[in-house]
């Protein structure tokens, strides 16, 4: 059933009865979330995705994702109910679907947005595109690429806004709650070319997410939505970085002066650190030029909390009376934040790799990974603390929290410890018998 034109309630009762397929391009860690809950709640959809092995895993009722928590049994109910489908054949899908979803990566290279997934989706899309069919983007893009895919799309002979429909809502998900954030956990963004687009939109997408529909002017404005809400936390924690050596400096704890400034209303320090995953270190560089001095500084200090990191491991260590040079390093967590098994843009890592040749020995362990992927990576893994002289929290993992420190700091060498993700107090730290340095805290 055409929706393009509907009201939205027209399109609200399409969409949960199943009447609107609903095409979903990229089946990846928010794009397997998105389908799965779509067709949980009606729809009939076919997740499309470059990978045999994802799409046949899929058909078979097996989801692929692991870091999200019910995802598996979302996928085996709607798979074998016959709402969900799977396909590598991006056409096909397209002759077949009514509204077509673009979920697929968006990259950066040298600093620079490289959309060509999106592109190359637009692409298959416009050999099945038909008169009455809504395409929409979720993927984060630069300010002005969804209308960029128009003249892609009208090589179906078709016209955007007069035969088919154009928006962009953006996801607003995170990796471990998608499914939560999917169906009501901030409002859905909906920017489009035309109101019979809005108006469709609207009442699909009220289906699925209870905290409702927000529709903004248009595409551009949705699109810098989402860039937007990356590069405010970006900027804030580039800011909260800076807060923090100022504290430090003048020997203050910040995380004391953030809780108490922060039960001001007008104020919203954020927590210091590194900053990783395929999102908040990416999106200012979307918007990012000559004018944006604020968004590039931030980025710079962002950028430089490795070394911060290791300089913070250098005073523990000298403080115990060793040199950096001769003292084995224990890294703990290489995943960019706690739970979630994901290493792009990983302070972790990036402190890794500014320890080689600094350290005596640099070394690796991460609950989530194992001994194989650890040295993948192309660090030791270790698992004790024999022989350690100081260990740097990178990862905010729920098991480091449970870890007996007096034990720990028996079995090490030297007991010096650098938290940078605020996990461990510093009151127990010291308790334990380590030599504390830690982000945030003095």
């Amino acid at each position: 059933m055409k929706i393009y034109g509907k009201s939205s309630q027209e399109s609200a009762e399409a969409f949960k009865t199943g009447k609107a397929r609903v095409a979903v391009y990229g089946l990846g860690k928010m794009g397997l979330p998105l389908a799965t809950i779509f067709a949980d709640k009606g729809a009939n959809v076919t997740g499309i995705d470059i990978s045999p092995d994802v799409v046949a895993g899929i058909n078979k009722g097996i989801n692929h994702i692991k870091e999200e928590p019910g995802l598996d049994e979302l996928v085996k109910k709607n798979a074998s109910e016959g709402r969900l489908t799977a396909t590598t054949d991006a056409i096909s899908a397209a002759k077949q679907a009514d509204v077509m979803i673009i979920l697929v990566p968006t990259l950066i290279k040298d600093n620079k947005p490289d959309l060509s997934p999106v592109y190359s989706v637009a692409e298959n899309i416009s050999k099945g595109l038909k008169k009455g069919d809504i395409v929409v983007t979720e993927c984060t893009m630069p300010p002005g690429s969804t209308e960029k895919l128009i003249p892609i799309l009208e090589k179906s002979g078709l016209k955007a806004g007069n035969d088919f429909g154009l928006g962009h809502c953006p996801e607003r998900t995170m990796t471990g709650t998608a499914l939560r954030d999917i169906e009501g956990r901030y409002p859905k963004i909906v920017g489009a070319i035309d109101e019979k687009s809005r108006d469709a939109l609207v009442g699909i997408y009220s289906v699925v997410n209870s905290k409702g529909v927000i529709p903004v002017s248009g595409i551009k404005a949705a699109e810098l939505v989402k860039v937007f809400e990356g590069v405010y936390r970006d900027v804030n924690i580039g800011l909260a970085n800076e807060l923090e050596r100022i504290c430090r400096k003048l020997s203050v704890d910040y995380m004391e002066v953030q809780t108490a400034a922060n039960t001001q209303p007008f104020c919203h320090l954020h927590v210091p650190g590194g900053v990783g995953g395929h999102c908040i270190p990416y999106y200012p560089y979307f918007v990012m030029d000559k004018d944006t001095i604020l968004i590039q500084t931030a980025r710079n200090v962002n950028d430089s909390m490795p070394e911060y990191i290791i300089s913070l491991t250098v005073q523990g260590l000298k403080q115990a009376g060793k040199e950096l040079a001769s003292s084995n390093v224990l890294v703990l967590g290489i995943a960019f934040r706690g739970g979630v098994k994901e290493t792009i843009k990983s302070t972790g890592l990036e402190v890794i790799a500014a320890l080689k040749g600094k350290a005596g020995g640099v070394y690796a362990f991460d609950p989530l990974y194992s001994k194989e992927e650890t040295e993948k990576f192309g660090v030791s893994y270790k698992k004790g603390f024999q022989e350690i002289d100081c260990i740097i929290i990178m990862a905010d993992h729920r098991e480091y929290m449970g870890y007996d420190w007096n034990e720990i700091c028996r079995e090490m060498r030297t007991p010096v410890m650098v938290d940078s993700r605020q996990t461990i107090l510093p009151v127990k730290a010291r308790d334990a018998g380590l030599i504390y340095f830690g982000v945030g805290f003095l």
